[in-house]
């Protein structure tokens, strides 16, 4: 198996007649999905989507791919093939557009849905082509053919690319529920047919890599949800993606079959089962569905609440519910369901949120004590069947962490592939297809671009290090008025602290410090206000290490008189 090496420069010019694949997200992490495909100096992507912040990213509210490697190549691109719906698939795109409004996006009816209406926030009106499984485009010089798989939301799609230099396949996500709630199976017949063509690269969704047997079918969950509405005494609040629109059809059906009316929280979730709805692809009977604003005229056992925040996020409904920072209160006995799985990294601000619904008395449902969830994402017994009818002749694993990556190489490995033919890359990692090999070649930037309110890419790392040191430190504050002839102290210091539990007063002690150091400092004719801050910075910085041992961040300001 080939990886990824530090040491990596920049690729060569792709040799003629050869594909190059370049993933710009998705790998080594689970989001931010974004495949670039060059042939013949035109570029396809498949996918550009986003990475939700963790922890350690205080006030970031995105993560996009890195688009510096195709800035300068817009007008190269052909299209942008969206798989599916989520938000890790297609969040990125009206950042991408306003690079260049007329990439035209390919994708199937539902997609294109979800996508436009996001881009009308954005106030982009984008060119579509709406293709459905087994079609067959042309889109410059990539021949692509669309297959049916089965996912977490209706409508997702596989794509196989032909070019001169050889089929790819790439899966999206994907799993194999042999009794889907739309009927709509991955469709194994097509992958079998490209299998005889000869698959020359596989890219293959990796997220359940690590899972053994197969995923249990989505309709299990009816039987657990009923129990659930059957037992509830109040209100029940659900909380889901704002795309799961197979989950959200059970939680209506079950709500129907128990008297109860639903009313949807959250613009997105508001937004896009409007979407669904309109779409046919969600079923609701006539009146189940009703405004939040007229749940006060109803008795508690007739309500059901679906809202968005099943991973913790801090501005989302159930987050701000479990903060009582919600017009929904949550009272002793309403329940609540968290019909979703634990994306890593997000553990901590899920069991946050678990943990407040229950402090105000609240019954919480949730993966770890019941059946509400099962995966959208094939499990390793579905992979193993699924290589052995694909028989790809190289195989990249993609979407996951490096764990999932890994173990889906050896699920690979395990059916046949060569191991020198299984490449495991990460984002920016450049792999060629050439003379029916994939090798690593290169690397490109591929970095976090974050966004932060209406500025994208403007925080960088040394941004997210300060707040994060404010988050945990706090910090200190020295002012300090100097003879611009002299450099003697005119004024000050005057130090104060925030968020740094150390008090005011003490910092009587380190003012003679601070005084003689730049007394020091003006003997030996160092004047400028810049060196001056340094030395202040310097001097206070380890005198409240010494003394408190913390590390808060020292903020001098020195004004010349």
């Amino acid at each position: 198996m080939s990886h990824p090496h530090p040491e990596l420069g920049r690729p060569p010019k792709l040799p003629k007649g050869g594909l190059r694949v370049t993933p710009l997200g998705g790998l080594g992490e689970i989001g931010r999905n974004m495949t670039v495909f060059e042939f013949d100096g035109r570029l396809l992507i498949v996918d550009c989507g986003v990475l939700f912040p963790e922890e350690e990213q205080p006030g970031i509210d995105l993560i996009l791919p890195d688009f510096t490697t195709i800035r300068d190549r817009l007008d190269d691109i052909e299209g942008i093939v969206l798989t599916h719906g989520h938000e890790d698939h297609i969040g990125g795109v009206p950042f991408l557009l306003r690079l260049k409004p007329d990439i035209p996006l390919i994708g199937s009816k539902l997609t294109l849905a979800l996508i436009e209406a996001k881009l009308q926030e954005h106030r982009i009106r984008p060119y579509t082509l709406e293709v459905v499984e087994g079609q067959r485009e042309r889109i410059g010089p990539f021949d692509c053919e669309f297959i049916a798989v089965n996912h977490s939301i209706p409508d997702a799609l596989a794509v196989a690319i032909r070019t001169p230099a050889g089929m790819v396949v790439h899966t999206g996500d994907f799993k194999m529920d042999q009794l889907p709630l739309d009927r709509r199976l991955t469709d194994l017949h097509a992958f079998a047919r490209l299998s005889e063509e000869g698959i020359d690269l596989l890219l293959s969704d990796s997220t359940n890599a690590e899972v053994p047997g197969f995923v249990p079918p989505e309709r299990d969950i009816s039987n657990v949800l009923r129990q659930v509405f059957a037992g509830a005494q109040k209100r029940i609040i659900v909380a889901s993606f704002a795309s799961h629109v197979h989950r959200i059809q059970q939680i209506l059906d079950a709500a129907h079959e128990y008297g109860r009316r639903v009313a949807f929280v959250g613009r997105s979730m508001v937004r896009n089962m409007g979407i669904a709805r309109d779409l046919g692809y969600l079923r609701v009977p006539p009146g189940l569905v009703v405004d939040v604003k007229t749940l006060d005229d109803l008795p508690d056992h007739e309500v059901v609440l679906v809202c968005t925040g099943s991973q913790g996020e801090p501005m989302a409904a159930l987050s701000r519910m479990a903060n009582r920072d919600h017009q929904i209160r949550i009272v002793q006995g309403d329940t609540v369901i968290l019909a979703s799985s634990l994306i890593p990294g997000n553990e901590n601000a899920v069991y946050r949120v678990i943990n407040g619904l229950t402090r105000w008395g609240a019954n919480v449902i949730h993966k770890g004590n019941a059946k509400v969830h099962v995966s959208g994402h094939a499990s390793a017994g579905e992979l193993l069947y699924f290589y052995n009818i694909c028989r790809p002749k190289n195989l990249m694993p993609v979407h996951g962490e490096w764990r999932h990556l890994r173990a889906n190489a050896e699920l690979g490995a395990l059916t046949g592939v060569p191991k020198d033919h299984i490449v495991i890359a990460e984002d920016g990692v450049v792999v060629d297809l050439v003379d029916g090999r994939a090798r690593i070649v290169g690397k490109v930037q591929a970095g976090y671009v974050y966004v932060d309110g209406l500025s994208v890419g403007d925080v960088t790392e040394a941004s997210l290090k300060d707040r994060r040191i404010l988050g945990d430190e706090g910090f200190i504050s020295v002012f300090v008025v100097v003879d611009s002839t002299t450099g003697k102290v005119v004024g000050g210091p005057h130090v104060q602290a925030r968020g740094s539990g150390i008090d005011d007063a003490v910092f009587s002690a380190v003012v003679p410090k601070i005084e003689e150091a730049i007394a020091k400092s003006a003997s030996d004719g160092v004047l400028e206000p810049h060196q001056l801050q340094q030395l202040i910075r310097r001097i206070v910085g380890r005198w409240v290490s010494d003394t408190y041992r913390r590390r808060p961040m020292i903020l001098p300001v020195v004004v010349e008189v």
